[in-house]
């Protein structure tokens, strides 16, 4: 998705000039408004914006920084926030850059959940919902195959799908022991079979150029991006604390048993296991927000899946849906306080999710700076997200099975989500719509379906 948010045309062969903390919150707020299109879309527009129109950051230095949070668990274009912003105008630059991509999602998300909870069994909203499922069902697929074709090179990295697949499916393996075992497979063929766990290229050639950046390829280190063990160990505290005065807090008030406390420890976990992108997660967070703990039902979980790609934000920002949906059904703060139990539980979550993002640029910037043009060890992340393809392959079949047959599998089969979920596929894959006009006409054709016609 093309968007605009670039200031007045500017000398493309003078370098410009330095950026006040003012002039950068601005936009980053507006990129929170606007960061549609998930990762991809979010990555393209910070490099329309910060690389091709205001040159606040060279296209070899962007690059650097996205190689680099690729590797990292988490969603990946909020952290390429984080680490642009830190280098322009250090810690605080980073954390409202992450915090400005994020907090307007949040706040839309748990609307929108208010909205779902209270008037969800509406023939309006469930006829728009009755055509989003089915949509959502198709994104999924089609991610199977956009993450597929990029991520399996190989019969190694076939055979590695395959078998999470089957692990996670057949055998109900935890989504953390897939990621470890991949890892390990991983680590053992970049020594046995290097050729098998290697890159194809990096985002892009490099060598493009839009004219002198105020970050460029040539431009030092700033002293505040520079390593130092004094930092590293200031950051890691920090962050511990962050993590740990809320933690306590609510061990304190509800008890380690408490849901408000189970989620905050839950949502820690999927942060750390964020590898491949939202989509990657997402069959974590079904195991254990669905099927283990039960906070949400199957069909939520796949409309706050429809609601998260039509919000602006990371997609992993589902999670505050869960939350809220959970916090408010089962009465977090008790039955007199349902919406705020809801919001202070997608709050809660959101921040247990997105604090390890944090703490990873502004601690691993330093060193990635350090080593530009050097960045290894990559081996593991290609098994894992040759992994995650299988994983996602049996969250595009939990959809389809609770969308096909919305009575079980015994049940009878809704040919009609069929066709719908049939027709978005072609959409997305054969006619290159955007998501956000698939689920839009989807939502649309459900809505004529329960509403309009008899």
């Amino acid at each position: 998705m093309k968007q605009s948010i670039a200031p007045p045309i500017q000398d493309t062969q003078s370098r410009p000039s330095p950026i006040s903390f003012r002039e950068a919150l601005r936009f980053w707020l507006k990129l929170g408004f606007i960061s549609f299109g998930g990762p991809a879309g979010q990555i393209a527009i910070m490099h329309q914006e910060l690389v091709e129109n205001r040159r606040w950051i060279s296209e070899r230095r962007f690059l650097h920084a996205l190689n680099f949070c690729m590797m990292l668990p988490g969603p990946e274009a909020q952290q390429l926030a984080v680490y642009i912003g830190w280098l322009l105008h250090r810690a605080r630059g980073g954390i409202v850059a992450g915090t400005l991509f994020v907090l307007p999602s949040l706040l839309i998300l748990i609307s929108l959940s208010w909205i779902y909870i209270a008037f969800g069994n509406t023939p309006l909203v469930a006829g728009l919902f009755y055509g989003i499922k089915p949509a959502v069902t198709a994104i999924v697929v089609q991610a199977v195959f956009r993450i597929g074709s990029r991520a399996l090179r190989n019969s190694a990295l076939w055979a590695i799908a395959a078998a999470s697949f089957v692990a996670i499916f057949g055998l109900n393996v935890p989504f953390p022991a897939i990621v470890a075992g991949a890892a390990l497979i991983g680590y053992l063929g970049g020594r046995l079979a290097p050729d098998k766990f290697t890159t194809g290229g990096s985002h892009g050639s490099a060598a493009k150029s839009f004219g002198p950046a105020l970050i460029d390829d040539d431009t030092p280190t700033p002293e505040h991006a520079r390593f130092h063990w004094s930092g590293l160990i200031r950051v890691a505290t920090v962050g511990a604390a962050l993590w740990l005065i809320p933690m306590g807090a609510l061990m304190t008030r509800f008890g380690w048993t408490g849901m408000l406390t189970q989620m905050g420890w839950f949502f820690t976990k999927a942060a750390l296991l964020t590898f491949g992108g939202a989509y990657a997660v997402l069959p974590y967070v079904v195991q254990g927000a669905v099927n283990h703990y039960g906070w949400i039902l199957p069909t939520q979980m796949i409309d706050g899946l429809g609601l998260g790609e039509t919000t602006p934000g990371p997609l992993i920002m589902i999670v505050a849906f869960v939350a809220f949906v959970g916090g408010y059904t089962h009465a977090a703060l008790g039955a007199d306080e349902m919406f705020l139990g809801g919001a202070l539980a997608a709050v809660l979550v959101t921040w247990f999710t997105f604090l390890p993002c944090f703490i990873f640029i502004l601690s691993g910037g330093p060193l990635v700076e350090a080593t530009r043009g050097n960045l290894g060890f990559t081996a593991p992340l290609i098994a894992i997200t040759a992994a995650v393809v299988g994983v996602i392959l049996n969250l595009a079949l939990f959809f389809g099975e609770h969308v096909l047959w919305p009575q079980g599998l015994h049940g009878r089969f809704d040919w009609v989500s069929a066709l719908i979920a049939l027709g978005a596929a072609v959409a997305l894959m054969y006619f290159k719509r955007s998501v956000i006009q698939v689920i839009a006409a989807c939502a649309v054709i459900g809505l004529a379906l329960k509403v309009f016609l008899p």
